[in-house]
């Protein structure tokens, strides 16, 4: 399945397993890989050792292609990036931060660069500062996200008409169809991210994989757009939250009630009352947990039925 997205990333599939916080490590991103699309470690949710531990486990796992997601507003930056570029990690997809302070350094390194972004106007500065690729991720994306709200159907074709560089989908996709309808749109490939939580290889809790088999049309809202905007469950930790909004609450008030490690708290530790269970709308779509494998394999199956049940209008 050729595409300037696999060509560029050495992969069969035009698929990026998105490199989650406390659901992306080698175990999931080996196993991508091994199927054929690009697994991504998620460096947001290790200290810089655990990261360098991630990416010796995945070498020993897999002989293809995988990267890493680094959050550019990660506190222990230069330590992760040093950690990148002694393990000659090849990709690396950037978010939520400036791409300039570190696309030029890792190209320098021979890594390939792509970023992640929520509008136009983030999209054009990303290629200025030369990224090889773009991620548009619209706001039906679980986590953290953009403040403009636009979903990954109106977004991907009007980043398409800006930019001259290879275009990645995310946000809403969770399989084929959704494959399609984003490649249709415009997009080379696909981020997904929500689909791969509910696999084995995941490294999220049982109780959040569980919670998401349940999710249901509007079980997930974005908020928290004072800090730093968030999809999440509407389970009781949400409430609180909804409760301080109702009362008025200042920003000091709201990041004191959402305090540290409270993602680690839901989806690496499983309390499902007080953590906060970051996950897309597609949660509503997800009613199984199957092997990583067999996701990549669903999306290419039903891809290509799709494809072959579309008919010209004429």
């Amino acid at each position: 399945m050729f595409s300037s997205i696999t060509q560029l990333l050495g992969i069969r599939y035009p698929i990026i397993q998105a490199g989650m916080v406390w659901a992306s490590g080698w175990k999931l991103a080996s196993a991508v890989s091994n199927a054929g699309g690009l697994g991504l470690l998620g460096a947001g949710s290790m200290y810089p050792e655990v990261l360098r531990e991630h990416i010796q486990k995945c070498k020993k796992a897999t002989n293809k292609p995988f990267g890493v997601n680094v959050p550019l507003l990660y506190p222990d930056i230069d330590k992760l990036m040093e950690i990148i570029v002694e393990e000659k990690v090849s990709i690396v997809f950037t978010a939520a931060g400036n791409p300039k302070l570190w696309t030029e350094h890792l190209k320098s390194h021979a890594c390939t660069v792509v970023h992640v972004v929520s509008s136009v106007k983030f999209a054009l500065k990303a290629q200025d500062c030369g990224v090889d690729a773009i991620v548009a991720e619209g706001f039906e994306a679980g986590g953290h996200n953009g403040r403009e709200e636009t979903t990954t159907m109106t977004l991907i074709p009007l980043v398409k008409k800006a930019i001259q560089i290879p275009l990645i989908a995310a946000g809403g996709i969770c399989s084929g169809e959704s494959m399609l309808a984003a490649m249709a749109l415009g997009a080379e490939g696909v981020q997904v991210g929500s689909r791969f939580v509910a696999t084995p290889e995941a490294s999220s809790h049982s109780n959040f994989k569980e919670e998401i088999l349940k999710a249901e049309q509007g079980a997930t809202i974005l908020t928290l757009k004072e800090l730093t905007p968030v999809r999440m469950m509407k389970n009781p930790f949400y409430k609180k939250i909804q409760n301080l909004y109702q009362n008025g609450a200042s920003i000091e008030e709201l990041s004191s009630a959402l305090g540290r490690g409270r993602a680690k708290k839901g989806m690496f530790e499983g309390d499902l009352s007080e953590g906060e269970l970051e996950i897309g709308q597609v949660a509503a779509q997800i009613n199984s947990i199957k092997p990583a494998a067999e996701v990549v394999q669903e999306f290419i199956q039903i891809y290509n039925k799709t494809i072959g049940r579309l008919n010209k209008i004429n």
